[in-house]
């Protein structure tokens, strides 16, 4: 579902919300880069992010980029308020409303808007780095596309936890000794167009507002590697995450939501990604050792390694449901977006 504004707006600027102008304009070349960003009742923080993104776009604007901002059934005025950011913006702007529940669906429709060469998810509550465009052309210079790739997060408010985030400074690829859930932080993740139209949608049954809650952009990074593409982790292309988490209980929380993702995968891709069982093994021997006195699973947050094994298996256990119920999953990319796609 496409919201629509009250007036058409000015110069190059492109929006979905209001109504359309007398006079049809011409379509626009697309974009280099188009930052996805998907947001539900947080119009608090979401302005914050928006000119972060503009202010980067600005400082190195000759790699053209768009803004694309999926309203995933805000209550808080969301829509209102883009539409007037939207009146106001330098870069391109276009804002959608997705009323689906799940991050996955907002995440979706975000694709099917997105018109840029390579796309960029970042989440409401960061921002990006002055420098991230520069960062990110450099990156995708070398000719290499078949690859997802996500850079650094650090925190936006020293006071938040150290949670959701990644500050390695070391370059690498993911592999199956490395549990993906983490090596790619779905608020810092970018890949070519023609990258995502192999892979296909984002799997609605995972990711937050959705039944297994999270582990949406993990299932993607699996994806990927089964049809044979790269996962690389850059230490530059830095997003600062305000995440607002300060007590304990919600970092819990959090723990509890990602590990449930995780065991719904583990399910789901139990046959072509068996290496996924690993990873519960080594969680339920540290939760083992953790009884004679072993080390916890995060030392810095106190987080233990039973929550990680009851969450896997009651995960596996709410996707074999999904399974039974016969869930529908999302929609598969529309062929005429796959061969708009291939023909960039």
């Amino acid at each position: 579902m496409t919201v629509k504004a009250n007036q058409p707006l000015q110069r190059d600027r492109s929006t979905a919300l209001g109504v359309a102008p007398a006079v049809p304009r011409p379509e626009r070349s697309p974009p280099e880069v188009s930052f996805i960003i998907c947001t539900r009742n947080r119009v608090a923080v979401l302005e914050a992010c928006i000119k972060s993104v503009q202010a980067a776009c600005r400082a190195y604007a000759s790699f053209a980029a768009e803004l694309v901002v999926v309203d995933n059934g805000s209550s808080d005025r969301t829509a209102e308020h883009l539409a007037s950011i939207a009146e106001l913006s330098d870069v391109p702007f276009t804002a959608i409303c997705e009323p689906r529940p799940g991050l996955a669906a907002a995440r979706n429709a975000g694709l099917r808007r997105a018109r840029g060469r390579v796309l960029v998810f970042v989440d409401d509550d960061c921002a990006v780095d002055c420098d991230y465009l520069r960062d990110l052309e450099r990156h995708y210079a070398s000719g290499e596309k078949w690859l997802i790739r996500g850079g650094r997060v650090e925190l936006g408010d020293p006071r938040d936890l150290p949670f959701t985030i990644k500050r390695s400074r070391v370059r690498e690829r993911l592999t199956p000794d490395v549990h993906p859930g983490g090596f790619v932080l779905g608020c810092n993740m970018t890949m070519h167009r023609d990258v995502a139209a192999r892979i296909g949608d984002f799997d609605e049954r995972f990711g937050a507002g959705a039944p297994l809650r999270a582990a949406e952009d993990t299932d993607y990074l699996v994806r990927a590697l089964l049809l044979g593409f790269a996962v690389e982790y850059v230490p530059d292309m830095t997003i600062f995450h305000h995440h607002g988490r300060r007590d304990r209980g919600s970092i819990e929380k959090l723990h509890r939501d990602y590990s449930l993702g995780n065991g719904g995968l583990c399910l789901k891709h139990v046959l072509h990604a068996p290496w996924l069982l690993r990873h519960f093994y080594w969680a339920a021997r540290g939760a083992l050792r953790e009884l004679a006195g072993g080390p916890v699973f995060d030392r810095e947050l106190n987080l233990p390694h039973w929550p990680i094994v009851a969450m896997n298996l009651l995960g596996a256990a709410k996707f074999a449901v999904l399974l039974l119920a016969r869930r529908p999953q999302a929609e598969p990319l529309r062929q005429d977006q796959q061969a708009n796609a291939q023909a960039r």
